[in-house]
């Protein structure tokens, strides 16, 4: 059953969340460096006479809401993107080169009505912690989080991400794997460079650059189990100038994607090893390296019941669908290794825009009706989970 309190809460407020997701949107700031957004949530959180917290980082807040023995966590990301805001909206960006073009503004006034209804609740079953993390974008925020204690005593965390191709009232939900884990590979060889005509007398550098981009992939393939997801691919390949001289340096960059964790876990090695084989048969030097980034987000099958609970209750069964696994990476997966988490697909598409658009492109917009639905999700979801017997894993 829907919660009428919260739908008369709404009905008052919602005009004020769209305002609020405009002014976030109109003045994006990226990672670390979000104070304009960490400050007008301290302000709008005190207002509810909330006494939210701000990270030791000085960007991102953290606010309890309730008391109790029992603590839930709601969390949203508040960075932007190093792109330019391509619409044409009176909220347009401020800032030169810098967009939400990912939702963050949503995710950021989603949690944050979540918390200001929430704070209305005479008497909570619990805490609900809401968390409103920087830098997810730059794969830093995470675990900003954790270090803080943010997640202390915490035992379940839930969070929400913008889907473009989903209308406006509905979630997809999935358990297992939603995102990838996400590594960051650059390769370096070397040799004593050369004239193309005597390619026997030097090393072949762009052949054996060219060798690695093809054969790594396929022998990785051949390594890892299938199941996995495992997925390596080039993004940038330099090497040499001239066409008749052969180059002392060649580079390769790309990225790693995994869905299974013990596959990642064993990625970098594998990979490594393979990249040196195959230089090594041609008298290159080679140089190797590879940043581990973030983990994949496993969604748990009790938290993914649970969250199924509330949007049914809130929104009705029709609201509930299905969504893909995801091969990008989210630095929500870190949650995960010290709590039980779900990540659910909110949508974002409606009659309020001119097209479907996608995440991570300038005119990346959404149907602010979306704003009003996250709230219910967030608020459902964490007094359903609160309300719940059943006892997370150990």
């Amino acid at each position: 059953m829907a919660f009428d309190w919260l739908a008369s809460w709404l009905d008052l407020h919602t005009d004020e969340l769209i305002a609020l997701r405009r002014t976030v949107h109109a003045r994006p700031e990226l990672g670390l460096n979000e104070h304009h957004t960490t400050d007008l949530l301290v302000r709008q959180l005190r207002r509810s006479g909330l006494e939210p917290q701000v990270l030791p980082s000085g960007t991102g807040v953290v606010v309890d809401i309730g008391s109790g023995p029992r603590t839930v966590a709601l969390r949203a990301d508040i960075d932007a993107l190093p792109l330019p805001d391509l619409k044409d909206v009176p909220y347009r960006s401020t800032v030169d080169g810098v967009c939400h073009a990912c939702g963050h503004d949503a995710h950021t006034v989603m949690a944050l009505g979540a918390a200001m209804a929430l704070a209305k609740v005479p008497q909570l079953p619990g805490r609900v912690r809401v968390i409103f993390q920087p830098a997810e974008e730059i794969m830093a925020g995470a675990r900003e989080v954790l270090a803080a204690g943010a997640l202390d005593g915490v035992e379940r965390a839930f969070a929400l991400h913008c889907d473009p191709r989903l209308p406006v009232g509905q979630v997809g939900i999935r358990p297992g794997p939603i995102t990838a884990a996400c590594d960051l590979v650059e390769v370096r060889i070397g040799g004593p460079g050369g004239h193309t005509a005597r390619p026997q007398l030097t090393v072949d550098l762009v052949d054996t650059l060219s060798r690695i981009a093809v054969d790594t992939p396929a022998l990785l393939a051949r390594q890892i189990d299938v199941r996995s997801g495992f997925s390596l691919v080039w993004g940038a390949i330099q090497a040499g100038g001239p066409p008749n001289a052969i180059p002392s340096e060649g580079i390769l960059r790309g990225t790693v994607r995994v869905l299974d964790h013990s596959a990642w876990a064993d990625a970098e090695k594998v990979v490594r090893g393979i990249v040196h084989d195959i230089a090594s048969s041609s008298g290159a030097t080679v140089d190797v390296h590879y940043e581990r980034g973030v983990p994949p987000v496993v969604n748990d099958e009790s938290c993914v019941r649970l969250l199924r609970s509330a949007v049914t209750a809130e929104l009705g069964e029709y609201a509930l669908t299905g969504t893909e696994t995801s091969m990008g990476g989210e630095d929500f997966a870190w949650y995960g290794e010290r709590v039980p988490l779900a990540l659910a697909r909110i949508g974002v598409h409606g009659s309020g825009l001119a097209k479907m658009g996608d995440l991570h492109q300038g005119d990346f917009d959404i149907d602010e009706k979306a704003l009003a639905y996250g709230v219910r999700v967030m608020v459902s979801t964490a007094l359903t989970a609160l309300a719940s017997s059943a006892s997370p894993r150990p």
